[in-house]
């Protein structure tokens, strides 16, 4: 019997809502240094709805991987030019066969030579993925990697030491023992806790300013 692709297409399931199957991250430091990662780049980009973030989510890329059981997931991985929406997991098939355009895997004891390794091969050779970064917070391990005629060459860092990013264009860098973000003019980033008292300084000094000047700012 002669089957047409719309018909195949009808036939197949949806897996656009498998579960992700991660462990929990290895640490309190692990898990604070993630979700400052997607701190900081959300609120960076928040006003943009053209990217998605995925912390310590699996990323589904084969039916054969599903059989396997062979689960790849990155600590941090950014798909540029998809909808910012909640998803369980990451399905490639699911996504129009996009794969991640960076990842940050955050090593530890029991994961750094599978990130340095079998995770790196993985990102290099089938998900092509154009940036990949490491970085422990346990021992401040920092490499980044960007992707040249398939394989993946070193980024060298600046003189303080950042890493630029292609797809973030942002420097990455370690600030307080901690992965941070860089504007290209080598400004640290601020969290959105860091940018509020910021800007309630400068609204202090605009209403110091003022009472000297003889204006009251309530009454503005």
């Amino acid at each position: 019997m002669i089957i047409t692709a719309r018909e195949l297409a009808e036939l197949m399931p949806d897996a656009s809502q498998l579960e992700s199957d991660e462990p929990e991250m290895e640490s309190s430091l692990h898990y604070a240094q993630l979700m400052l990662l997607v701190a900081c780049l959300e609120w960076l980009w928040r006003d943009r709805n053209d990217f998605f973030i995925g912390a310590n989510l699996t990323i589904y890329f084969s039916r054969q991987q599903l059989k396997n059981r062979d689960f790849r997931g990155p600590d941090f991985f950014l798909v540029k030019g998809a909808e910012n929406r909640p998803r369980k997991s990451w399905v490639v098939w699911e996504e129009d066969g996009r794969y991640p355009d960076l990842i940050i895997e955050l090593l530890s004891k029991d994961t750094a030579k599978t990130d340095r390794t079998l995770k790196k091969e993985l990102y290099q050779s089938r998900f092509s993925t154009h940036e990949y970064f490491w970085f422990s917070p346990d021992t401040l391990e920092f490499e980044g990697f960007h992707l040249v005629e398939k394989s993946y060459e070193p980024i060298q860092p600046d003189e303080q030491g950042l890493l630029w990013s292609q797809e973030l264009e942002l420097f990455l860098g370690i600030y307080d023992h901690q992965l941070r973000y860089f504007e290209s003019s080598g400004e640290l980033l601020p969290t959105p806790e860091e940018a509020a008292l910021k800007a309630q300084d400068r609204a202090n000094q605009l209403a110091a300013k003022l009472r000297e000047l003889g204006v009251e700012p309530d009454q503005l």
